[in-house]
């Protein structure tokens, strides 16, 4: 997405002067296309949810809305599924995990998919604070998946990811996205409700799946159009 400094201040609720301080001091993610800066979005959701930074939530439905129809977090972690008790002796050890337990699309070589993963936290660490992280592939159209899909995995042990606010990492979401405006609103979405301390709190606890289910529901209220039929039957929470 090719966005401007103005538009930029409107995500954050920020000034146009303190996003240009941001430019120069902390280095926000940026281009410069004939002599004027240019943002792409999921870089800048990325930027933000290392700082603790929130966004506008009208800029961030305003976006959505031009990125098509809004992605329920709640399905995609339905379809996804949870995972308790991961392996979690190192980083590593945590991403191979994930690309094994994943529902990954037919066909999808398990192996680079850890690749792809390893290769992307090498770019930078996704731990976006409080114990959490959020690993995934950087360019999704390298699988081939129909639907979007969050998985969600409880560690066994909290491992060091790197995370600025110094903790280590216990719980962690993956996503596969059939395109790119999928990955985007996906990405955004989770972001901004992984800011939501009631959330948060039923995470760390390790409630249930029906529980983390409804945080994420009423969570979402607003972003979405109310539902209109039952989701079919899902299999119970998956275990390593």
């Amino acid at each position: 997405m090719n966005l401007s400094v103005r538009d930029v201040s409107k995500l954050f609720n920020a000034s146009e002067k303190t996003i240009y301080g941001w430019i120069q001091a902390e280095r926000l993610p940026h281009y410069q296309v004939s002599g004027q800066y240019r943002f792409d979005y999921s870089e800048l959701l990325e930027w933000s949810a290392l700082r603790g930074l929130r966004l506008n939530p009208d800029s961030l439905k305003a976006t959505e809305k031009t990125e098509g129809r809004p992605i329920s977090i709640a399905d995609a972690l339905e379809e996804g599924g949870i995972y308790d008790r991961v392996e979690s002796d190192s980083k590593e050890a945590v991403l191979k995990a994930i690309s094994r337990l994943m529902k990954l699309p037919k066909g999808t070589d398990r192996g680079l998919f850890s690749q792809f993963l390893l290769a992307r936290e090498k770019l930078g660490s996704t731990a976006i604070g409080d114990g959490i992280a959020v690993p995934h592939v950087r360019n999704p159209l390298v699988l081939n998946s129909e639907m979007p899909s969050l998985a969600l995995f409880f560690l066994e042990s909290p491992v060091d990811f790197g995370a600025m606010d110094g903790k280590p990492v216990s719980i962690v979401f993956s996503m596969i996205s059939p395109n790119i405006k999928s990955h985007l609103q996906m990405l955004s979405r989770l972001m901004f409700l992984l800011k939501n301390d009631a959330l948060t709190g039923l995470l760390h606890a390790g409630a249930s799946l029906e529980e983390i289910l409804r945080a994420f529901r009423t969570a979402e209220e607003g972003f979405l159009p109310p539902r209109t039929a039952a989701l079919p039957h899902r299999e119970p929470r998956g275990t390593e």
